[in-house]
C-alpha cells in the first residue's frame, strides 16, 4: 500500500471531467474533495461521444462498466465510418478504416455522470458550493482558500478547475487575460432530443441504423457515426443525429456557422445567456435546404433550444499556475466536430491523477508536478482543438482540399486517428522523465 499523501486536492466542478478526476485521484490514494455549485450532480446538454482513447482511460481507472451500464447499451459496438454520395445510388466514397480496438460510445451526459457518481465517496462531495474566488492562506502561503457564494470557505494544497467553459478558476490561472480567452465560435447549434418512436413514424427512408454513414451531395455532406448516428451537412451547416439511452432517444444537433466573422472576434461574458428556446419554425427555416429525411427528423423536435457555442480561444499559455491546474472545458473548450472534447477532459483527469498519485509527489514538489502535466497535455489538446476546427470546415464545404469528392475524401482520411490512437501512458512517462531530468523525482 502506498503511504498516505501529505496534501489535499480540491476539485471545483462536479461534471464528468471533475468526477472522473476525483475517482482517479481516490484510486491513487490522493485525498480529494469535490465542490459542485448545483444542489445535485447533473449535466447540461444531451448526447456526447466517447472515442477509444476515452474508453481506455475509463477502463484503466475502473469505472467503465458502470458507465456502460448507465448508458443503457448492452455492449460496445465497433462500426467503421462509411462515406457515401447523398444522391443517386449512394455510391461509396470512402470507408473509414478502424483498428481492432476502435470501440466508440454515444451516451447521454446524465448517464455518463451517473456512472461516475456511484464511484465517488459521498463524504468527499460538497453540493451547493459555487466557488467565486481563490486566495492564498495568510497563515500558510502554500495553501489555497476557496471562497464560496454562501460565505463559507475551504482549504486545499492543490486546486483543480473543472468548472467548465465559464470557469472561475481560469481567472486564477490566466489572470487579467482570462476574459479575452472566452470567445464565441460563430457556431450556433439547435438541439433536441426525440423519442425513437416518433422518428420511426416520420417516414424516413434512409438507413441510419446498420452502420455509420456520411452522405455527400452537391453543396451538402452528411455524416453518421455510432450504431445509429448520422450527420447531414451543407455548406456552413450540418446536422448530427445519434441515439442515446439504449436507442430509446435520438439526439439531434443542427449546426450553422457564419464564416464571415473570424473565430475569436466576438468576446462574451459568462453572465450572458448562451442557450435559449426558439420556435420550431425558426429551426426549419434555418435548415430548409436540407433533404427530406433530414427535415423529417428536424420536424420531430419539440421546443428546440438554440446554443451559442463558445470556445477557449486564443489558447491559454499554460493550464497551470502555482498549485492550480485546469482541465476539460475550463482549459480548452473546443468545437464539437470530432466529438473529442469530453475525451480530452477524461485524459486530463487521468494524467493529473497519475502524476499527483506518484509516490514521489509531495508538498515540496507540487508545482513542478503540475508543470509536467501542462508540458504533455497542452500540445496534445491543441492538436485536437485544431483538428476539430478543420473537421467543421470539411463538413461545411470549406475543407483544405476543397469541396469535391476527392477533396472531401482527402480531408476526412485519418481525421480521428490522432485522437483515438494516442498513447496516453507514454505521455505520463514523458512527464515523469521530465521530472527526473529537472531533479524533482
Amino acid at each position: 500500500m502506498r503511504p498516505p499523501k501529505d496534501f489535499k486536492v480540491a476539485i471545483v466542478g462536479g461534471g464528468v471531467c471533475g468526477l472522473t478526476c476525483a475517482v482517479a485521484l481516490a484510486r491513487e490514494g490522493v485525498p480529494v474533495e469535490v465542490f459542485e455549485a448545483a444542489p445535485q450532480f447533473g449535466e447540461v446538454g444531451a448526447g456526447m461521444g466517447l472515442g477509444p482513447n476515452a474508453i481506455r482511460v475509463l477502463r484503466e481507472i475502473g469505472v467503465f462498466d458502470e458507465v456502460l451500464s448507465c448508458s443503457g447499451e448492452a455492449c460496445l459496438d465497433k462500426k467503421s465510418f462509411l462515406f457515401r454520395y447523398g444522391a443517386g445510388e449512394h455510391e461509396v466514397i470512402y470507408d473509414y478504416p478502424v483498428q481492432p480496438d476502435d470501440f466508440v460510445m454515444s451516451i447521454h451526459r446524465a448517464a455518463f455522470l451517473n456512472g461516475l457518481v456511484c464511484n465517488v465517496d459521498p463524504t468527499c462531495t460538497k453540493l451547493n458550493k459555487r466557488c467565486i474566488d481563490l486566495t492564498t492562506s495568510s497563515e500558510s502561503p502554500s495553501r489555497y482558500i476557496l471562497h464560496f457564494q454562501d460565505g463559507t470557505t475551504s482549504e486545499a494544497d492543490v486546486v483543480i478547475g473543472a468548472d467548465g467553459i465559464k470557469s472561475t478558476i481560469r481567472r486564477v490561472v490566466a489572470g487579467d487575460a482570462a476574459p479575452a480567452h472566452l470567445s464565441f465560435s460563430n457556431v450556433v447549434a439547435y438541439r433536441g432530443l426525440v423519442p425513437m418512436e416518433e422518428i420511426e413514424n416520420a417516414g424516413i427512408t434512409t438507413d441510419i441504423t446498420s452502420r455509420p454513414l456520411l452522405f455527400i451531395g452537391k453543396d451538402k455532406v452528411g455524416i453518421t457515426y455510432g450504431q445509429t448516428a448520422w450527420m447531414i451537412l451543407t455548406k456552413c451547416q450540418h446536422l448530427v443525429a445519434y441515439t442515446v439511452l439504449g436507442g430509446r432517444m435520438l439526439n439531434l444537433v443542427a449546426c450553422s456557422r457564419d464564416r464571415t466573422i473570424p473565430i475569436g472576434t466576438i468576446k462574451s461574458s459568462p453572465d450572458e445567456p448562451w442557450a435559449t428556446s426558439v420556435p420550431e419554425q425558426q429551426l426549419l427555416e434555418e435548415f430548409s435546404t436540407f433533404g427530406e429525411d433530414a427535415m423529417r427528423m428536424l420536424k420531430c423536435i419539440r421546443n428546440p433550444s438554440k446554443w451559442l457555442i463558445h470556445v477557449v480561444y486564443p489558447p491559454l499559455e499554460s493550464y497551470v499556475r502555482g498549485r492550480v491546474a485546469l482541465l476539460g472545458d475550463a482549459a480548452h473548450a473546443m468545437l464539437p466536430h470530432l466529438s473529442a472534447g469530453a475525451g480530452q477532459g477524461v485524459e486530463d483527469a487521468f494524467v493529473l491523477a497519475r502524476l499527483l498519485g506518484d509516490p514521489r509527489t509531495n508538498t515540496t514538489n507540487l508545482e513542478e508536478v503540475l508543470c509536467a502535466y501542462d508540458l504533455v497535455r497542452r500540445p496534445r489538446v491543441q492538436k485536437i482543438w485544431d483538428g476539430s476546427l478543420a473537421a467543421g470546415n470539411c463538413y461545411e464545404g470549406h475543407g483544405k482540399h476543397g469541396f469535391t469528392t476527392e477533396g472531401v475524401r482527402n480531408d476526412l482520411t485519418g481525421q480521428w486517428d490522432h485522437v483515438w490512437h494516442h498513447d496516453i501512458v507514454k505521455d505520463i512517462q514523458t512527464a515523469v522523465e521530465y521530472l527526473r531530468e529537472i531533479g524533482t523525482f
